[in-house]
Parts: structure tokens; sequence; C-alpha cells
């Protein structure tokens, strides 16, 4: 076995009804109405250079892809799916990595953002650096919440006039992570500067 994780060209197109009939089959053992896109979308998102395929050889094993939301100000990383069989070997994990990578490469300043009710989305997020939110810093897109229209659930979100659901909202925030980043760095340097004066008996 080879699993090989990476961005998708125009020689995986060949996958492309098999990828959207292992999303159907993920969303009905999941409960959800997740809406099936058309196979053109997803050969659109496979062209344009914005989707990842896992592959065993020549055999589909996974996919996601990303969509961008407000104009560009959010990304979402969506479709995720790992055929059954290729479940329990960290795919997923490789794949929302690959995929999130890509996202902040194409689109540096953006925030990245899902729905989940996955737990292991969940864990992969949060090591990723996404942060749960309510679903109000969440994109106002009406596009992207009109796509929870198929979904099971979708009354609930309804009843509380868009605000929550099952699904948790996460976001990984660019600016957020860097002024975090920067704040950490100051921190350390203080500590160890800090550490030189009192080895060295300086007030």
């Amino acid at each position: 076995m080879k699993i090989d994780v990476m961005v998708a060209t125009s020689e995986h197109l060949r996958y492309v009804t098999q990828i959207n009939d292992s999303i159907d089959e993920a969303a009905k053992s999941r409960g959800t109405g997740i809406a099936r896109r058309t196979d053109e979308y997803i050969a659109d998102k496979i062209n344009s250079g914005k989707a990842i395929i896992a592959v065993n050889r020549e055999e589909f094993v996974g996919f996601c892809y990303i969509e961008t939301w407000g104009h560009g100000e959010f990304v979402a990383n969506s479709g995720l799916i790992v055929r059954p069989q290729y479940r329990g070997m960290g795919v997923a994990k490789r794949i929302k990595k690959a995929a999130f990578d890509l996202s902040r490469k194409r689109f540096p300043e953006a925030k990245l953002f899902g729905l989940t009710t996955g737990e292991a989305v969940m864990r992969i997020n949060t090591e990723l650096g996404y942060e749960p939110v309510t679903f109000a810093k969440l994109t106002d897109d009406e596009q992207f919440w009109a796509g929870c229209q198929s979904c099971v659930n979708y009354d609930v979100l309804q009843r509380t006039n868009m605000t929550k659901c099952l699904c948790t909202g996460m976001i990984y925030d660019p600016e957020k992570i860097a002024r975090r980043k920067e704040m950490e760095a100051r921190r350390a340097k203080a500590a160890k500067r800090a550490w030189w004066k009192k080895l060295f008996g300086i007030k």
C-alpha cells in the first residue's frame, strides 16, 4: 500500500463520479443531507487547482476541495471524504493538512473556517490552529448558508435564526495567530533576558 496525498490535477478527473458517490455515502451514514455537487463542479475544483486527492497507486482513497466565500475573505475546506476501507490510517489528517496548506498558500490573508459534527475533524482542526466560534463570526455569504438547506438539521438552524445548529463552527484567523505568536516571542525574549540578569546579578 502506498497512499499519496497531493493537489489534484487533470489526470484525476477520472475519479470525479467516484468522489461524488463517496460523499453521498458518507452523508447518508452520518445522517446529514449534504447536497451532492455536480460532476462538473468537482471537475472545476480539480482543474482550478483547488482540490486535494489521496490515491493508493491507481485507487481512489480520499478527497477535499477549497472554496472561497465573502469575496475571498473566508475560505472553507469542503467535501472531506476518506473511503471506509482506508479510515483509521491518518489519511483524513493528511488530506486536511494538505488542504490547509493549499488554502494558506493561495489565500494567505483569508480566514479559514468550517462547520462539522465530526469529533475527528474537530480534533484535526484544533491541531491546525482552528478555534471554536459562534456562527456570527463565520461568513455571512448567503450562498454558503444556502448549502445547509439540504441537511436534515436545517430546521434547527432556522429556529435559531441562523445562530446555532448541531454543527460546531471553527475558524483559523491568520491575523490572530500572528499576533499570538508575536506575543509569545516577546514573552520568551523577556523571560530569557530576566534569566540572564538573574544569572549575572544584574538589576
